[in-house]
Formats: structure tokens, C-alpha cells, sequence
């Protein structure tokens, strides 16, 4: 018997529970799901039955999609799930329905059926960048912080380096090479690390546009060396952000009146693009040009729809000229990238759950993981729809984890962007300063700020430790900044394992804990039984 993806039903019998209310429509607690001894007892029996099932997929993956959450760890998983179960609609604020008390909610890609620990470490750090993590994701080897599919003897923005000696090959290249199809989707920057780890090779990770560089540097820049790609047919697909890094100085960029691209060189990479893929080819910057693209007519297409970071998943809706979601993204590529007959392989990132966290915004950070979760679910749909499910590894990841928290003890049911309120209470529980604490917080970074929005996030002087007291403040509100301990200009990234989920042909390679690069040797054996 093949593995199965496991459908997500959400299916509880809810008790209506006593709501302790900060604010008029933002209750502290959800509604409790009636269990009992038996049904723990049953439901637990039932998931080892269900894995005792399970048989090895050792069938050759004609597709594989992996799926990287920026910064998810896996505090940020368990409290995506516990939100995304107790305000079902938490992206659409018309809604206000609540699912259920949010902890036995699973994400999508919770569900798939194997699962591994990753370590996370650099060549050179305890505690990595991007840009290292994703290289060995995509290459098998680990390397230095701030490189990109190079080895780790090169020097950090080295313009001097000879490419051809550290270079390292990508699985994307390799799929390339093999006539498959391929395609990158993110959030970010399409010249930010993960994305750009894919497909560029440089020791400088913030070479995204030759005016990141210095002058007369031999090394290609990011968005020249993503047009330049030239093996087997190219990218087919390439959907995100950075459309600046991709436009001349002397080019208005068509959303943003007054606003011009980064590129010294001249160079319109969007319009050269198109000329390099001809008439079935295609360059989009918004919602509706989008929209508009046919996959069945379209062999390469490129999407820029913000000139840095596209919006994060909440604020989305208010976006000038419209830009699709993470979801609608990996669909579209899925049936780019379907047409061919041989394979694909995409890599799809949810870039802003990292910015979220390094801003201390527990709301945007969540509410991106769980658009990435709707990303996966929607991937397992057209899939199946295409009857190629059953050909294609799945794999979600994480680069690196953050220094977020979930802490104290909060009854089952708390809100999990809320205050502390423990068992038996109705009221929240104090610190010894005598006031409330949210159950969400962070070890380090600029600290607590409510502000409004279209708040610039890194705007705020740092305010870390206790320096307000929280009880009318309404902490679930999506411009709420959480609390932390040690005062930095940013939160950082944090240094333990993340989690590996995985579903489809291999995917019971991923077992036990892993290095990071052994991620690309299961995609390699996978998919080419290397």
C-alpha cells in the first residue's frame, strides 16, 4: 500500500464555555471540546493504528515541491495550529467564527504521514542566516552564513572568487539537466536567499541588485544570474517579489508613483526576460495580469508583484494593485510546470514568517504560516486533480526556527495571542509586578509596541521588559508587538532543530534527526535514485 495524504477534517462537537472578554469582540477564551477518558483513549489507539499502516513509498518521484516556512520553528507551528483552530478565519476579519478551543487542530501539513527533526547549524555558526540553511537544503552541502551555493573556503563578498571552483550544484539544476520543468514561489524578494539559493551562486547574499555590489565586481548579481539561467529550458516559473532589483534607475515602477528600480547597468530585466522566451512567455506585476495568465499557453512566467517583499498575508487585501496569494501562487505554478511530461520541481518559501518574528509580531508571523499551510493544501488539491499526487514528493520545512515563546500556563482554550488566564479562573493571571502577560512573547528583540496600521515595524524605539501594564490593552490586534527580554534593534534567529514533514514516493526517508543537507539527498534519491 502506497502512503496517502490525510484529509484535514475538521469535524468537533463544541460546548459553550464562559467567555473572559478584554475587549468587545476579542474573547481571551475558546469553547472547549467535550472529551472523556474513552474518547482520549480511542483517538490515541486510532493514530498508532493508522501508522502501524503505513507501508514504505519506494516509487521514483516524478515531481517534487518543497515547501520552506522562513523562520518557522516549531513553536511557531504548534501556535499557527492552536490560531488557526480557534479563529478558522483569522485572515478575513469580517468573520468572527471560532472552530474550537485551537489545540487539537492540525495544519495541512501536519497531517502528511512522516516526520524528521532537522539541524540547523552553518559551517561557520551556531545560529544560521537563510542563505546557508537553504544551501544545504538545495545542494547537500553546508556552507558559510551570507553564501549562496558555494562552498565554505570562500570569503564573504569576495568579488575576486572564481566561481567555477566553489560553485555548488543545485537540485533545481539537476532537475534542469534532466529535462524536467522547475520554478521558485515566494513571498520574499525573489533575489532573497531562499529563493535565490536555487538558482544563484555567490558569497554575498545581498547582492541582489548590481547597485548592492561593489563597483566593477566580476560576480554576477542575483536578479542578472536568475534571467541568465541557462540550463536546460531555464526557470519556467519564477512568482514573488523584488521587482525592483530587476528594474533600471530610470524606470517608474507602474504601482508606486515617484518610486524607480535599482539596477545602474540599464538594464530592464522584465522586458528582457520576454524577449529571451519569446511569445509563450509572460511578465505580471498584479492581481489582475494574473489572473489572466493561461498555464496551458504559458511556458515561462515571471511575477513581480511589490518592488521588495510582497504584503504579509493580512494586509494582502489592501495592496494597491492586487497580488495573489501564496495558494493562488503555487497553483498556478503546479500547472505551469505540469505540462511537462517528465517532472517538475518547485520550491515554494512563505518568506514573511521570518519578518514577522524579527519585527516581535507574534499576528503577521502566524497568520503567514498558516497562509503557507493553505499553500500546501491547495498544492495536495491540484495535484490530485491532476492525477499526479501519487508521483510527487511533498516536503515543508523550516530554514531556521525563531526566539519565540509560548509560555506560562494558559487554560486549554486560552487564545493563544492573549493573556495568560490559568484553569478555574476567570480572570487573568499576574506576573509579580502584579500584571497580566501574554502567553506569546520572545527572548530578545525591539519589544513591546500597539501601534496602527501601516506602522513602519522597525520604526519604534526598543522597549524591552515590563513597561506596561497589559489589561485593557487588546494584545490579539495585528499590530501588537510582544514583549522581550533582551533590548535589540531586531529579534534574531534561534538555533534549534525544525521539523521535516513529508508525504509521497521517499518520504519515509526522513526519519529520526537529520543535518539539514541531507534534505537534498532524499530529493536526489527521490527523484533521480542518486
Amino acid at each position: 500500500m502506497n502512503l496517502k495524504f490525510i484529509t484535514l477534517a475538521m469535524t468537533s462537537a463544541l460546548s459553550a464555555g464562559t467567555l473572559i472578554v478584554a475587549n468587545a469582540d476579542t474573547p481571551d477564551t475558546f469553547p472547549v471540546p467535550h472529551s472523556s477518558r474513552a474518547t482520549w483513549y480511542a483517538e490515541g489507539k486510532a493514530a498508532i493504528e493508522k501508522n502501524a499502516r503505513l507501508e514504505h513509498n519506494d516509487k521514483k518521484a516524478k515531481n517534487v515541491i518543497l515547501f520552506v516556512g522562513d523562520g518557522m520553528g516549531i513553536s511557531t507551528v504548534t501556535a499557527a495550529r492552536i490560531l488557526a483552530g480557534q479563529q478558522p478565519d483569522i485572515i478575513n476579519p469580517s468573520s468572527k467564527a471560532n472552530s474550537s478551543s485551537g489545540e487539537e487542530n492540525s495544519l495541512s501539513f501536519e497531517l502528511l504521514p512522516n516526520l524528521a527533526l532537522s539541524k540547523t547549524y552553518s559551517a561557520n555558526q551556531q545560529t544560521s542566516d537563510s542563505a546557508p540553511t537553504m544551501t544545504a537544503m538545495v545542494t547537500g552541502v553546508k556552507t558559510n552564513d551570507g553564501a549562496l551555493s558555494v562552498d565554505q573556503d570562500t570569503v564573504r563578498a569576495d568579488c575576486a572568487i572564481d566561481l567555477g571552483k566553489h560553485t555548488l550544484k543545485t537540485i533545481l539544476e539537476t532537475a534542469e539537466s534532466a529535462g524536467k520543468a522547475t520554478g521558485i514561489v515566494s513571498t520574499a524578494r525573489l533575489t532573497h536567499a531562499t529563493p535565490a539559493a536555487n538558482y544563484a551562486h555567490t558569497p554575498e547574499r545581498n547582492w541582489e541588485a548590481d547597485s548592492n555590489q561593489p563597483a566593477g565586481c566580476a560576480v554576477p548579481d542575483i536578479a542578472r544570474q536568475l534571467l541568465e539561467f541557462n540550463i536546460g529550458n531555464g526557470l519556467e516559473v519564477a512568482l514573488g517579489g523584488g521587482r525592483d532589483y530587476f528594474r533600471p534607475t530610470t524606470l517608474e515602477d507602474p504601482e508606486d508613483t515617484g518610486k524607480f528600480g535599482r539596477r545602474k547597468d540599464g538594464h530592464d530585466l522584465t522586458r528582457e526576460w520576454t524577449d529571451k522566451f519569446g511569445s509563450k512567455s509572460a511578465y505580471i506585476w498584479n492581481k489582475s495580469q494574473f489572473n489572466a495568465i493561461n498555464p496551458n499557453t504559458t511556458t515561462h512566467l515571471l511575477g513581480l508583484f511589490e518592488r521588495s517583499h510582497m504584503e504579509y498575508e493580512v494586509d494582502r487585501p489592501n495592496d494597491t494593485a492586487g497580488e495573489p496569494s501564496l495558494a493562488e501562487m503555487t497553483e498556478k505554478a503546479i500547472h505551469v510546470l505540469d505540462n511537462n511530461r517528465k517532472g517538475f520541481y518547485l520550491q515554494v518559501e512563505a518568506g514573511r514568517i521570518d519578518h514577522g518574528h524579527h519585527a516581535g509580531n507574534a499576528y503577521r508571523a502566524l497568520t503567514d504560516a498558516i497562509a503557507l499551510s493553505d499553500a500546501v493544501r491547495k498544492a495536495i488539491a491540484t495535484l490530485k486533480a491532476n492525477g499526479e499526487l501519487e508521483n510527487t514528493l511533498i516536503i515543508v520545512t523550516a530554514d531556521h526556527s525563531h526566539t519565540f515563546t509560548i509560555a506560562g500556563y494558559p487554560q486549554r482554550g486560552n487564545n493563544i495571542l492573549g493573556k495568560v488566564i490559568e484553569p478555574g479562573n476567570s480572570s487573568y493571571t499576574l506576573a509579580f509586578d502584579k500584571n497580566p502577560y501574554t502567553t506569546l512573547g520572545y527572548a530578545n528583540g525591539e519589544g513591546y509596541y500597539h501601534g496602527v496600521a501601516g506602522d513602519d515595524v522597525y520604526a519604534f524605539p526598543p522597549r524591552a521588559g515590563r513597561i506596561e501594564d497589559m489589561t485593557t490593552v487588546d494584545t490579539t490586534d495585528r499590530n501588537f508587538h510582544q514583549e522581550v527580554t533582551v533590548p535589540l534593534v531586531a529579534e534574531t534567529h534561534a538555533g534549534e532543530d525544525v521539523a521535516i514533514y513529508a508525504g509521497g514516493p521517499g518520504a519515509y526517508l526522513f526519519q529520526g534527526t537529520l543535518e539539514q543537507n541531507a534534505i537534498f539527498h532524499v530529493i536526489n534519491k527521490a527523484m533521480f535514485k542518486n
